[in-house]
Order: C-alpha cells, then structure tokens, then sequence
C-alpha cells in the first residue's frame, strides 16, 4: 500500500536514543506526498482526536493490523558473497578469504552471473525487514553498478561501493585491480554512475571503499583519500577485525588501523569500519573526535574475530555504533539476529567464558547492552552514523518501516495480551521472523520484497 499523503493510526515502536524506547499506542503518523512523516499525534495529546477525524473524513485514514517498527539499518553486506552464506566458517580469515571469498568474487566480471543473486539479495533483505544497507561490491563497476540500480528499482535504501584492492602481496592475480590508477579510476567511474542513475532521487549513494589495509598499496590509500574528499563521499573499510589484520597492519606501519586510515584520510565524519575489535582507548578517541563509526557485526566477529567488541566501552567514549549482519562472514542475512547477537556477545564479554577461572575474573564488568540498546543500535544508530533521517518515527523523518504481524500464518512470535511496553518489544525482536513481516516501505512507498 502507498501510504504518500496518508495517516495511519496504530502501534509504533521506536528507539529514537540510546536507552530509550518508546512504545506509542493508538498513535497517528501522518506522512506527507514524498514520504516524510509530517506530523504525530500521541493517543493523550490534545490534538489527537481531532487529527484522527479529519483524517477519516478526508479518506487519508488506514489501521493497520500489527505493530510498526523502524527498518532497519545494516552498516555491513557484502553483497557478492550472498552465493556463500554459511560456508567454510571453520578457516582463519586469511584461508577464507583465498580460498573461497576472493575466488567467488572474481566471477562477477560476468553480469549474468551477478544479476540474480543481487537481485534475490536486495529482494531478501527488504523481505527481512532491512531498508537500508552498506554494500561492498566487487573490482568490477559495471557489476557494482548493477547492484546500484537493483537497490534503485526495488526501493531499498542503499550506499554503495565498489572495492578497491590492488596489493600484490595479499590479492591473488585474478582478483585484484592491477595497480592504483586503474582502482581509483573504477572508483570514480563508479561514484559517477551512481550518482547519475535514471529514478535515483537520493535513495542510493556510492561509496568510497578500500577493502581493508593489507589489501591496498600506500599510493591507492593515498588516492582514496583525496577521492573521498574531492568527491564528497564517504568511505567504508574494515578495521583491526581479526588477530592476523590487526598485527599485519602494526608490522607494515607500525601503527593500528584506525590511525593509517586517519593519516590517508580516510576517518571522516561517517566513515564506516567494519569490527573494531582491537582498538585501543586512544583508536576510540580518534574515531570519536572525527564523527567515524564502527559497524558491530557481533555474529560474524563469533566466528573470525577472536574476541568480543567492546561496545558498552565504544559508546561510553562517544563513538557512534550501529550493527552489521556482515554477509557472509555472519551466517545469517537477519537483523534481527544481529541484534540479538550483539546482546549475547556483550553478556559474555561482561561475565567471560573461561569456566575454569574465577567468576571475578573471568570477563568484562559493566559490557551488557540490553535488547532495547541492540534495537536503537540496528535502526537510529545506524541512521546517526550514515547521517540518514531515517530510523526513527518523528517529524522530518523518512518513513521507512515494517509492518510486524503477530498473528501471520507461518510467524514465530507470540503475544497473548497484556505485555508491557517492554516485553512487547522483547518478545518481537526475539520472536519474529521473516514470516512475520507483512509489509516494507521506504519513503512511504512498498519496497519490491518478491523473491525470484
């Protein structure tokens, strides 16, 4: 259903701060003729009843079945890699990457080959409940591209980014761009289509993306950077995600990630780095002070990382955060289960996991976050970093959203009436499943959820 120029009366969840969850029943959210909410009306304001007439009387009113939530807001996909969800998950990160990621990745020179799986990829994000995303692309533009345009014509929100990798000494020959130029050349080029794409009115942005440190020469950072600046785009890398990154790039520099990036220009208000396992106090600083963020990708760091993010020490330091569900090195293309592991992860970075030390020993106290902290985290978070007015339902906001049905044929959530505000968002988050989304919009317009 369009729902430009509407009002719709029902139940709202949102997490418009961190630590703050707001539950709004019986509210009216009016959206205006290019999907913006225009006005709400809580049930106990004194405008309310009013609003509510004159929408019914106008035939702008709808009431929808089930609960309104936020789209959400995922900071870190690669988009290639969807062919892989799942596979070689015991490897090192260097051995997956040789062995299965890069090889996968070169075959999309051959847009036949790229075509249906970005295509099911976006359809089954939206279908998730994911209005926005981070994508990395491959070296190839035209394929990158194509990626652009799939987000464009099915209405997902997107920033997108062709990779950029050209060091001899890590990429393989057959994957790697052959030298500097001809990566930043790609670079450009892509920036430039996507900015031009027929039907773009905004909805998707390119990217400026290095792959991550080791993959990228001194003068193809240096190149980047100067890129990112003269272009006014910003920037997607990984940083200090597993044990074997983070000390490659202390050897070859003799400083962290967060830093080498910083010196090329690279951290810069909205830049996005995926994990950040390892930063140090003064790496929080930096990323703080310069408005950059961290992409926490809590089921993906289980399985290559090696440790846990600290994320309740990354907030308490200002730095902004939002969540990733990191196809394919997370197994899952859910957000949900991406909240739902960023809770889990902090829990066990609190109380630790060694069962033969002490339990005064044995973790981090003081690091849980609670489901209502992942939710903010998985919507506005993100939407704070990225620098999006979506994530939340207020005036001024774009009205991306999901419809959350309880009772649809097929769902894993039950309400048996009488929760609390929050037990209502709890038993959503950790209850619902694709199932139960019964509806996407972004900017007040449905999303192309089909699959296929």
């Amino acid at each position: 259903m369009e729902l430009r120029g509407r009002s719709i009366l029902g139940t709202f969840i949102h997490a418009p701060a961190l630590g703050e969850v707001a539950v709004l029943r019986e509210a009216l959210v009016e959206i205006d003729g290019h999907g913006v909410v225009a006005a709400m009306h809580a049930r106990s304001a004194l405008s309310w009843r009013d609003a509510v007439d004159d929408a019914a009387a106008s035939g702008r009113l709808w009431r929808p079945d089930g609960i309104l939530l936020p789209g959400f807001v995922d900071l870190h996909v690669h988009a290639p890699q969807y062919r892989q969800l799942g596979q070689a998950l015991d490897l090192p990160l260097q051995d997956w990457l040789q062995r299965y990621t890069f090889p996968l990745e070169a075959r999309y020179s051959d847009l036949g080959h790229a075509a249906p799986i970005y295509d099911a990829l976006v359809g089954d994000l939206l279908a998730g409940g994911t209005t926005t995303a981070v994508y990395h692309g491959t070296i190839h533009t035209p394929a990158t591209r194509l990626l652009a345009e799939i987000c464009v014509a099915r209405r997902q929100r997107a920033l997108v980014g062709r990779v950029a990798m050209d060091h001899p000494e890590l990429c393989p020959p057959s994957y790697r761009d052959p030298d500097a130029a001809a990566a930043l050349d790609g670079t450009r080029a892509l920036i430039a289509a996507v900015r031009a794409l027929p039907g773009n009115d905004g909805l998707v942005r390119p990217l400026v993306t290095p792959r991550f440190v080791p993959a990228c020469t001194d003068a193809l950072l240096a190149g980047l950077g100067a890129l990112a600046r003269d272009e006014g785009c910003a920037v997607q890398t990984h940083c200090s995600e597993s044990d074997w990154a983070h000390r490659h790039v202390l050897d070859r520099f003799g400083r962290s990630d967060a830093q080498v990036l910083d010196g090329f220009g690279l951290l810069t208000p909205g830049t996005v780095l995926a994990h950040g396992n390892f930063l140090s106090d003064g790496d929080m600083a930096l990323l703080a002070g310069c408005g950059a963020g961290i992409a926490h990708c809590a089921l993906s760091n289980a399985y290559f990382a090696g440790a846990v993010f600290p994320l309740r020490a990354a907030l308490a330091r200002g730095v902004r955060v939002g969540l990733g569900t990191d196809i394919a090195g997370g197994p899952s293309a859910s957000m949900f289960e991406a909240a739902r592991a960023a809770v889990a992860s902090s829990r066990m970075l609190e109380t630790g996991v060694e069962p033969a030390l002490p339990a005064d020993r044995r973790g981090r106290p003081g690091s849980r976050i609670g489901i209502g902290e992942a939710f903010h985290l998985a919507t506005a978070g993100g939407a704070d970093l990225l620098g999006l007015p979506v994530g939340r339902f207020a005036p001024g906001q774009a009205f991306d959203a999901m419809l959350i049905d309880p009772a649809a044929p097929g769902g894993t959530v039950r309400l048996w009436g009488g929760e609390s505000d929050p037990d209502l968002l709890a038993t959503l988050l950790y209850g619902a499943s694709r199932a139960n989304i019964v509806s996407v919009w972004t900017g007040g317009c449905p999303a192309d959820r089909r699959v296929g």
